[in-house]
């Protein structure tokens, strides 16, 4: 005989408990989907939920049943057109792929396993296992930077804060203390005195009678659990160190960016601007669009603007290191910087970036990405960055964007999480 133990504790949120079992169990199926819909959203609508749909013969449970034990050659009664060793050949028509379920004459099946992911659970997914790499600046700022510790243990204190297990304990401690000396006069009292009544001694078993209801009375007057006995969680507030960040976003709107292009730039920003609102509070965002010209906008004018221009893309790296000069404190800030560009650029300017890069950016910042949009071959601009590329790998990386199927895939390869060595 077997038995199955579950030791599980029942929980107020029972149906929470089970989504969330049941999001971890079919991880590989959402992400999937998860990938799909990033790729053929629109960018209004790229952080809402998703309907995820699971086909049923992934979603069969496992079951217990007796097995047959050893091996055995069955021919079951009735049957008249085989005998045992004969091989039954497979049945025609009808496929077992597929995302209907199984037909049948009476019109009946089972359709997919369809559910809706909330817009936290599809970020979730969405961003699981990415992060800014690089992040070990610390510094102590305002009352953010302050925690609650706990501190030990107090006499006094709010209801809320008391420690049960540590008053019982001094209440027990408490009890032993008054208690142990009585205790053991009344057990010898309780021997006198059942010796005294097998002596029949009436008066000692009198005397005795009176010295045990003594000693239990004076015993029971300890109460379980005095006011001097509670004691209160005590907590103290402690500086924290805490990291803060600012990341730099760097677009070209130059003419060489037709529509397409400048969509898909901002697909990408937006899966970016989306990543640091989820999951870094102390996150700044500093929004530039570039052509001759740089300038830092807001994230409204940044997104949809139509302002256009030639192309100069130094501009916008000396803008950008222009504002860390005068805002944010090297020492104190992590600093990240994502570029995205056609690849097109004034002549001579491609060298310009580069010497700007290893001279005045990359001693800055923690991490700086380019990404290129285009179909067409690389042009000066990825050469030079290659050149950065091979010296300074280790805090910068470029990719290359052709279609919209490439903007999730690039995003997660520049942002996934290192593994340590």
């Amino acid at each position: 005989m077997s038995y199955i133990l579950d030791r599980r504790l029942n929980s107020k949120n029972k149906s929470a408990v089970n989504r969330a079992r049941f999001l971890k169990r079919y991880r590989g199926h959402i992400e999937e989907a998860v990938r799909e819909a990033v790729t053929k959203r629109s960018i209004t609508d790229m952080d809402r939920g998703e309907e995820i749909s699971i086909p049923t013969r992934d979603i069969s449970e496992p079951v217990f049943s007796h097995g047959n034990g050893g091996r055995r050659s069955v021919v079951h009664p009735g049957n008249k057109e085989f005998v045992a060793g004969d091989r039954i050949k497979r049945p025609s028509g009808g496929g077992s792929g597929g995302g209907g379920g199984q037909a049948s004459k009476d019109g009946e099946g089972l359709d997919d396993f369809v559910f809706q992911l909330s817009r936290k659970e599809f970020l979730d997914f969405m961003f699981a296992d990415l992060e800014l790499p690089n992040m070990i600046k610390e510094h102590l700022k305002g009352d953010a930077s302050q925690r609650y510790v706990h501190a030990g243990y107090s006499n006094d204190g709010v209801p809320s804060k008391l420690a049960v297990v540590r008053s019982l304990r001094a209440a027990k401690a408490r009890r032993l203390a008054l208690c142990s000396g009585p205790r053991r006069k009344l057990r010898e009292a309780k021997e006198a005195l059942a010796q005294a009544e097998e002596d029949d001694d009436e008066v000692n078993s009198r005397r005795l009678q009176m010295e045990v209801d003594t000693l239990r009375r004076r015993i029971d007057r300890v109460p379980f659990i005095d006011t001097i006995d509670l004691r209160y969680n005590l907590h103290i507030k402690e500086p924290v160190p805490t990291s803060q960040a600012v990341m730099f976003c760097l677009m070209d709107v130059s003419g060489s960016m037709d529509q397409h292009i400048k969509e898909l730039a901002k697909r990408y920003f937006l899966l970016l601007y989306l990543f640091l609102e989820k999951n870094y509070e102390r996150t700044d965002i500093v929004f530039i669009r570039h052509h001759t010209t740089a300038k830092e906008v807001d994230e409204q004018e940044f997104f949809y603007s139509r302002e256009t221009g030639g192309t100069v893309v130094s501009s916008a790296l000396t803008l950008a290191a222009d504002i860390v000069d005068q805002r944010y404190p090297v020492n104190e800030w992590n600093i990240y910087m994502a570029q995205a560009s056609d690849g097109d650029n004034w002549g001579d300017d491609s060298p310009k970036c580069r010497a700007l890069l290893e001279e005045r950016l990359l001693p800055l910042v923690q991490y700086f990405t380019y990404v290129e949009i285009t179909r067409r071959d690389h042009q000066a601009l990825w050469q030079e960055y290659e050149k950065v590329g091979e010296k300074h790998a280790e805090i910068f990386a470029q990719q290359q964007i052709r279609g919209a199927e490439d903007i999730y895939p690039v995003f997660r390869e520049l942002f996934k999480k290192k593994v340590a060595a």
